[in-house]
């Protein structure tokens, strides 16, 4: 298994970097970072490919062949958010035109007008595909101008394993879609300084309905570890046959920001909860004092 932390030693208060994080916690010496236990063993993960880092220093403190393009399923549905809340207003009210599609849904109607933030709702608390689809073909062009802008977005953000076919995830039947679990942290990222993305992501359970109030959809959150374990407030699940179980989870906890991706897991939830308790038994945070010499 080829898995590691970029290691910073409490002793020496050197780096010593082993996989290369978001950015390089040197740039700013006055920022604590995480410091790894002396002796520690690293957690092993079904998982195909995972990744986690701090978020306000960059430091990646687990990697498993985090650059391999993998099936991202309905973890996909982060970066159709983006895309939809770069257009739409919230109060924004869209007509279903086609709803039957694959895979999960939130139950909406052809003819039925909803507006833009329950559709969020949907699409990132239940991972519902007829939201994203609604979202998608209501778009100025349609689907497909959709589609590139999902792309050009994803290379705007620099996510260099990352390629997008549809605004669901769904893999298979031509189906050409693609990310990294190092993409998805990167994209992460952006979206929770999205008030209204973290907002939605972090929602446990909740019914939106029609304009006219006669159709109620419950949804529920997929992610089990939302309200479950303490400082994760969202962020997206995905699964599908091929791609097996995938989970992207923000953390808040001491005063800490950790982003977790798992990609092609047996045990999605498990390894997630297992890697947060490591990182915060084996992390410490520590000023690193760097000295110049004339």
């Amino acid at each position: 298994m080829a898995s590691s932390a970029l290691v910073i030693s409490g002793r020496k208060n050197s780096l010593q970097s082993t996989t290369g994080g978001l950015r390089s916690a040197a740039c700013n010496p006055q920022q604590p970072v995480p410091v790894i236990s002396e002796n520690t063993v690293f957690p092993v993960v079904s998982a195909q490919a995972a990744m986690a880092i701090d978020v306000t220093s960059g430091v990646t403190l687990y990697e498993k062949d985090p650059d391999e393009s993998l099936l991202p399923a309905s973890t996909t549905k982060i970066l159709t958010a983006l895309v939809a809340m770069d257009y739409y207003p919230d109060g924004e009210v869209l007509t279903v035109r086609r709803a039957p599609v694959d895979g999960q849904k939130m139950g909406l109607k052809i003819g039925e007008k909803i507006k833009v933030l329950d559709l969020l709702y949907g699409l990132l608390v239940y991972s519902a595909n007829d939201a994203a689809e609604v979202l998608a073909q209501n778009y100025n062009g349609g689907r497909e101008v959709f589609i590139a802008a999902m792309n050009l977005k994803a290379e705007s953000l620099h996510l260099d394993h990352s390629y997008f076919t549809n605004p669901t995830g769904l893999d298979g039947g031509g189906n050409r879609i693609v990310s990294s679990a190092r993409d998805l942290i990167k994209i992460s990222s952006v979206a929770m300084q999205n008030s209204r993305f973290a907002e939605i992501v972090k929602t446990k359970e909740i019914t939106v309905k029609s304009l006219d109030g006669k159709i109620a959809h419950k949804l529920v959150n997929i992610n089990e570890l939302v309200g479950q374990v303490p400082g994760v407030l969202g962020i997206k699940t995905g699964w599908t046959e091929n791609a097996r179980e995938n989970l992207i989870t923000y953390i808040e906890r001491d005063g800490h920001k950790v982003i977790i991706a798992l990609l092609g897991s047996q045990d999605r939830f498990g390894e997630t909860k297992e890697l947060i308790d490591w990182i915060f038994k084996n992390y410490s945070w520590q000023e690193v004092k760097v000295s110049y010499s004339p």
